[in-house]
């Protein structure tokens, strides 16, 4: 426990030192692994592991990502099915950026509007 911190809730104390939530760190976790994964870093193991839909609007993405029907409610646990639904709310500037360096700042920045 950092001193002068003991008496803060858990939120007072994250937002005191600066910090994201457990579950916005897993979801940064996610996010980042999904980017991965679309721009081609994990070729062999995630070729089939998302599925594009393609849209030109302007107000979205447009590099969104097709959800599934899932029929399960284990299912809703899945990777895949996690991610969907918060990398698709994502803005077009954070989903096209050019490197992961780039994608991990502005991910930061969305995160904090985004959940």
């Amino acid at each position: 426990m950092i001193r002068g911190l003991e008496h803060l809730f858990y939120e007072d104390r994250l937002r005191e030192l600066g910090l994201f939530s457990l579950d916005k760190r897993r979801l940064w976790g996610d996010l980042i692994a999904a980017f991965q994964y679309l721009k081609g870093a994990y070729k062999k193991a995630g070729e089939a592991l998302f599925t594009r839909t393609w849209s030109d609007r302007m107000r979205d993405n447009g590099f969104k990502l097709k959800e599934g029907r899932v029929r399960l409610d284990i299912r809703k646990k899945f990777f895949t099915v996690m991610v969907v639904r918060h990398w698709n709310r994502l803005p077009r500037e954070v989903v096209a950026a050019p490197s992961l360096e780039v994608f991990k700042a502005r991910l930061d920045g969305a995160l904090g509007i985004l959940v």
